[in-house]
């Protein structure tokens, strides 16, 4: 301002008194005593003020302070002293002492206080559509890829939060920063990283709880859930899964913890009632709810669709032995799954096809191996550990057929597959089970 009024800049002082105050042109045109259209010349500065008086006016009228400009602003002149009858001096009025007014400026100033934010609604639209970018993305270039980006995107907005915003943009910012690291603990699960995965969903849930988001809280439980069964942690698996159910059983967020979390750890477990009755309880809700149709991405925050439910039906499934009802989710979802983009889902499932076909009463090892070919000939999308996981379960499986030519010719596909640098470090982690 100071700098406006010493360069003689008044259309550039008034556009910041106009900012700071919140004023609109007619609100500066009814205290200055100037027209809207000469204000607004005077601000784009297509025409500048050379009278005086209009200089004068637009000062006083702003409350600028006499000592900021080298003009004589307003000031109460000196009036003659009245006199009585006889020409005495009459008695002298009571002085009342002058109160001093805030100026516009002040004001303005207050108000920038206390209703400044440092985002705008604009800007908050951009970083919910980065997100939205992040999750469509993120099968095709992997965890180690979109981590940096997710990263970029928590560390801008914890930049933004550490700023000032009324309580909406905040609370906007809040759902934005919980969604980033539950994203960030979603690839961590991916690559691996199981305490960075903890930590980062640790994170999220604190920021989701502060804004009361009970969807994300959900998929927050949801992706715990899923680390602790990666960890072959099924007992804290299926805690995880239940505390989230927990939160609104009847919402659709429900049903990627029934399905996802409850059985398959509960599967891993021996526990067929419990697993068969999450998948029950799940498919209700995908009856009851409207949800996304196709295939979603494995990260995306939407709720299960029909799919994705029984995608993870077939994982529970084959963990029961229940080779049949594997082979049946399997065909229910195949058009879907092979026109997905999803190059992940076409390898989990068809490695659960494969698994299922080596464990049932009839072992049908050459197509079992076939598939599992198809898989890694495929390349099934930047690695990640479930995929190298269930990978690794099938060559297992598959030993005791050794000395059939296909078994070994998989098993050699599989060592070269497992030899690029991104994929020998996940590996190692499903290996020897260590949480890196």
């Amino acid at each position: 301002m100071r700098e406006a009024l010493a360069a003689w800049d008044l259309g550039k002082m008034l556009s910041l008194v106009r900012h700071l105050a919140s004023l609109r042109q007619e609100d500066t045109a009814q205290m200055t005593g100037l027209s809207q259209s000469a204000l607004s010349m005077l601000e784009n500065g297509t025409r500048p003020l050379t009278h005086i008086d209009k200089i004068t006016r637009l000062l006083d009228g702003l409350g600028v302070p006499p000592e900021l400009v080298r003009l004589p602003l307003a000031r109460s002149g000196a009036a003659p002293r009245a006199t009585g009858d006889d020409g005495s001096a009459a008695p002298a009025p009571e002085e009342i002492p002058p109160y001093e007014w805030e100026s516009p400026l002040a004001v303005a100033r207050r108000m920038n206080a206390t209703t400044s934010s440092n985002t705008d609604p604009e800007s908050v639209k951009v970083l919910q559509r980065s997100v939205e970018d992040i999750v469509a993305r993120y099968e095709a270039r992997g965890p180690h890829r979109m981590a940096p980006e997710a990263e970029d995107l928590r560390r801008y907005v914890q930049e933004l939060l550490e700023g000032r915003q009324p309580p909406r943009q905040q609370e906007a910012l809040f759902r934005l920063a919980a969604q980033a690291s539950g994203l960030l603990g979603y690839m961590a699960v991916n690559a691996g990283r199981d305490s960075l995965a903890e930590a980062y969903c640790a994170e999220a849930e604190k920021l989701a709880s502060a804004i009361g988001d009970q969807d994300l809280l959900m998929w927050i439980a949801g992706t715990r859930s899923l680390n602790a069964y990666y960890s072959g942690d099924f007992v804290t698996a299926v805690g995880w899964a239940d505390a989230g159910v927990d939160l609104a059983p009847a919402h659709p967020q429900a049903i990627r913890l029934l399905a996802n979390g409850r059985a398959r750890a509960l599967g891993k477990m021996g526990d067929r009632t419990g697993a068969e009755r999450a998948l029950a309880v799940a498919e209700e809700l995908t009856v009851r709810h409207r949800l996304p149709g196709g295939l979603t991405s494995c990260i995306s925050f939407v709720p299960y669709g029909a799919a994705r439910t029984l995608a993870n039906a077939a994982t529970a499934h084959l963990a029961l032995g229940d080779t049949q009802r594997v082979l049946e989710c399997a065909d229910q979802i195949d058009d879907l799954v092979e026109q997905s983009d999803s190059a992940w889902s076409r390898a989990l499932v068809r490695l659960d096809v494969a698994t299922a076909l080596l464990n049932g009463t009839s072992p049908e090892v050459e197509h079992a191996m076939s598939i599992g070919q198809q898989v890694l000939s495929a390349g099934s999308g930047p690695p990640i550990r479930s995929v190298v996981q269930r990978v690794g379960e099938l060559n297992a499986l598959a030993a005791r057929w050794r000395g059939q030519p296909e078994v070994r010719e998989f098993a050699e596909a599989l060592q070269a597959w497992r030899a690029t640098p991104q994929t020998q470090l996940i590996a190692k982690v499903c290996d020897d089970g260590t949480a890196v």
